[in-house]
């Protein structure tokens, strides 16, 4: 039997809370360090020696990372604080004393403007990000958890932080021919991409209900993708193209029907842990290049018994590389390994992912995961 990953590492989750906790502690108690060992260097160095650094540091600190009223607060605090180690030398202030208190009150009035700067910043791009959100629940909404007595999982993963969508596609729909899935990624990044996405889903959606054979619907999206690409201009219009992989779970038949247009291939796991890849016997040009040259579409039926999960993924995973340039494996990765669910399935992939390239990938990757009950 495979091994159980029921959940991820509890222990290396646990470290890197610990550590975010760590670190987000000793940023709000920065500034008033600050403030604190300025005072005590300025009380026990000679008069010439000067702890303006320390005093100028606290506020600039505070502003990009707190409120205004903690920026506001740690200015005047510094500013205060130089104040009152300068008395020891006398009430009556010399130049330097004078030039220094100038400095920090300076400092801290910059430290305000930034701090409103920041902040107005953040509302942009908290609502940037709202309008990135919303374009993906319209154009990739969440599957259900059950469709057609399956369970699916879906997951997207933007390689830049902030960037919530690409080019990067999936659709799962309950048809009158069983569950007909949809994985894709579309050529280029942006806006561009985008509306192609919305494009190819669309098409999917209305022949996945209307065309009886898998061919017929990748047909559609080929004829989709040509009225886009002629509506379009440019070099973007002539070297567009879509890899995609259509699949098909007839509802009560033990089998997965398997068309693949120039997609990475899928991984059919069994409930015991066993994996085999599910390569096409021959290969074929992605959706959108039907200009180049016709090939006739070749479905293959695939064995899909109880328990066994089908993942699809885009290229995002399998070319994710390390420090040294080695690719991640989904095949050996997953090989002998059993899942609870196929949520877990995918968060523990992305989690790998991450670890395998340090944190950050250069392209998006989208992840489907369907388990025949």
């Amino acid at each position: 039997m495979g091994r159980s990953e029921d959940f991820l590492d509890p222990a290396v989750g646990e470290q890197e809370a610990k550590a975010v906790s760590r670190v987000r502690a000793l940023v709000r108690v920065l500034p008033a360090l600050l403030i604190v060992t300025g005072a005590v260097y300025d009380i026990v160095t000679p008069r010439d020696i000067t702890a303006v650094p320390f005093f100028t540091a606290a506020p600039l600190i505070a502003a990009p990372l707190s409120s205004l009223r903690t920026t506001v607060v740690t200015g005047a605090a510094a500013l205060l604080t130089e104040c009152v180690v300068h008395l020891r030398f006398g009430a009556v202030p010399d130049p330097d004393a004078i030039t220094e208190t100038v400095t920090v009150a300076t400092v801290a009035v910059l430290a305000v403007v930034i701090n409103r700067v920041v902040r107005r910043g953040d509302r942009r791009l908290a609502s940037a990000r709202e309008i990135a959100e919303a374009v993906q629940r319209a154009v990739l909404p969440e599957p259900e958890a059950h469709i057609g007595g399956f369970e699916v999982a879906a997951r997207y993963e933007a390689a830049h932080e902030g960037a919530f969508i690409g080019g990067d596609l999936y659709a799962v729909q309950d048809t009158a021919y069983g569950v007909r899935v949809l994985l894709g990624d579309v050529r280029g990044k942006g806006m561009g991409a985008v509306a192609t996405v919305a494009v190819v889903i669309g098409a999917f959606r209305e022949a996945a209900e209307q065309e009886s054979t898998l061919e017929a619907v990748a047909q559609r999206l080929e004829r989709a993708l040509a009225r886009e690409g002629a509506r379009r201009d440019g070099l973007e219009a002539a070297e567009g193209f879509t890899t995609a992989i259509l699949a098909e779970l007839p509802h009560g038949d033990g089998i997965v029907r398997v068309l693949n247009r120039g997609h990475p291939p899928p991984l059919l796991l069994a409930a015991d842990g066993t994996l085999r890849t599910l390569d096409p016997p021959l290969p074929a040009l992605p959706l959108g290049m039907g200009d180049l040259g016709s090939w006739p579409d070749r479905v293959e039926d695939e064995p899909f018994p109880g328990g066994a999960t089908l993942l699809l993924h885009t290229d995002g995973l399998s070319e994710a590389r390390d420090r040294h340039g080695t690719f991640f494996d989904p095949a050996a990765r997953l090989t002998g390994r059993v899942f609870r669910a196929p949520g877990v399935l995918l968060a523990t992939l992305a989690d790998e992912v991450r670890r395998h390239s340090g944190g950050g990938t250069t392209d998006d990757m989208a992840l489907l995961a369907i388990r025949r009950a």
